[in-house]
């Protein structure tokens, strides 16, 4: 009796198994951004997790001082400015700038270091630091914007223009997801960047101006509970905030857990008041963390192809030796995959260099290359190469070139006029020979029979 109930619940986990396959395989979960834009990227990979709309022009607002940090920090390294330099406010920086706008308060005349404006631009969002930096290196506020141009050019950002140096609005001042995932990217190169932008606070020491230090806190609630609770997010690094009115709240950050580090973008997210008509929910933080839990629960590094795999064998001509070459893969690949993708699943597309190659073939000789894709995602490309050497037939390959010869345009053409020369003169000999016996018949004939008369 009972090995038939053992019998019958091993019978049951059996059938039972391709339902838990199942589930592991549905475990995988879409992802849909409440935002206007996004973008979720692999850092270390440059792998594309997840966006929506990420070639969309918007307003980034505040964003923008990513790229004032870049400048700033490259103009650091080619030694045009340091960090312990001291840049005093002028008058001109504070053109333009909204009084309700983001500040650290400081005031023209006041003396910081190049470090306390940085600080003070990244932490709290001040503008005026912006501006402040931006005439330190460009003598001017608009000779520092038309870099900040420049240099978005300079990295691929097709859809960027900068109208100003603070994110503070202007329609002409627009970039897209994207376009700053690759600043942040270079900025990102910086240690000193992104030890400030993970700061949760920094203390600016008494100034010129000033009799006290003043208390910066981060306005990144994905690292600091100081101005909002519920927010920080554990993996969290850094980096940006932003919003205005027209922009909407929007903020960059990265994400670091074990050995996996992503960053994301999020552009024209909302505030909104939940069910509860007492918590207000800024979701430029919130659905940047549903989107950082939703790359690192759902995908995972996989090995997808080995550069020992033998792919395809490639047809091979001029050679005895033989009539194929086999290939492999150049190198190994590994790549995220969604949970419910595995490597087996993957679709293999080989694209030959030529249907058929002409020995000598060298091994390690590029010859194609291989894409391994699903559905519509590609998620690795190598290029394929011969296994081993193929040597050339002599016989086969002169055979080859004089082929070759006869079929060249400008061959066949002498040939061709060289066979209707021949073709006349065979005539024209012809035709004249016929000429000559013919006058020589008619004029033997003629001598020979005529007689004449005699006179008497």
């Amino acid at each position: 009796m009972k090995k038939r109930r053992l019998l019958s619940l091993f019978l049951s986990f059996v059938l039972l198994l391709p339902l838990f396959g199942a589930f592991s395989a549905d475990a995988y979960e879409d992802f849909d951004l409440d935002a206007k834009a996004g973008l979720l990227i692999e850092a270390d990979t440059g792998e594309i997790l997840y966006e929506k709309n990420a070639h969309q022009e918007n307003y980034p607002a505040s964003l923008t001082k990513v790229m004032v940090a870049l400048l700033v920090f490259e103009a650091i390294d080619e030694g045009k400015i340091a960090l312990t330099d001291s840049v005093t406010a002028t008058e001109s920086a504070f053109e333009g700038l909204s009084s309700d706008g983001s500040t650290a308060n400081i005031v023209p005349g006041e003396t910081m270091t190049v470090e306390q404006l940085l600080n003070c631009m990244l932490i709290v969002s001040a503008n005026e630091a912006c501006n402040i930096l931006g005439e330190t290196l460009y003598g001017s506020v608009d000779a520092f914007v038309a870099r900040m141009n420049e240099r978005a050019s300079e990295l691929g950002c097709e859809h960027t223009h900068f109208a100003n140096a603070t994110g503070l609005h202007n329609s002409q001042h627009y970039t897209t997801a994207w376009d700053l995932y690759l600043i942040t990217r270079e900025a990102m190169k910086h240690e000193k960047f992104m030890e400030i932008c993970n700061s949760k606070s920094y203390t600016v020491p008494a100034t010129n101006m000033t009799e006290k230090p003043r208390e910066l806190h981060s306005t990144n609630f994905l690292i600091s509970n100081w101005r909002a609770r519920g927010y920080v997010y554990r993996d969290a690094q850094g980096i940006k905030t932003g919003s205005t009115p027209e922009a909407g709240y929007c903020l960059i950050s990265s994400a670091v857990r074990g050995s996996r580090h992503m960053i994301s973008v999020v552009l024209g997210a909302e505030r909104v008041t939940l069910e509860d008509g007492v918590t207000i929910q800024t979701r430029s933080f919130s659905e940047t963390s549903r989107m950082f839990d939703w790359g690192f629960d759902n995908f995972a590094r996989r090995d997808i192809l080995s550069s020992a795999d033998l792919i395809q064998e490639v047809p091979v001509a001029l050679s005895s030796e033989a009539s194929y070459v086999s290939t492999h893969a150049a190198e190994d690949l590994s790549c995220l995959l969604p949970d419910n993708v595995q490597p087996e699943d993957l679709e293999r597309t080989v694209t030959l260099t030529n249907e058929t190659v002409d020995a000598p073939v060298a091994a390690g000789d590029v010859l194609g290359t291989l894409t391994l894709s699903y559905k519509d995602t590609v998620y690795g490309e190598t290029e394929l190469l011969a296994l081993n050497d193929v040597s050339a037939s002599w016989f086969l390959t002169a055979q080859r070139r004089v082929v070759d010869f006869f079929t060249k345009p400008l061959v066949k053409i002498v040939f061709l006029l060289l066979v209707l020369l021949i073709v006349a003169l065979v005539v024209y000999t012809t035709m004249f020979s016929r000429r000559r016996r013919y006058g020589r018949r008619r004029h033997g004939a003629a001598s020979g029979g005529y007689r004449g008369r005699r006179r008497r």
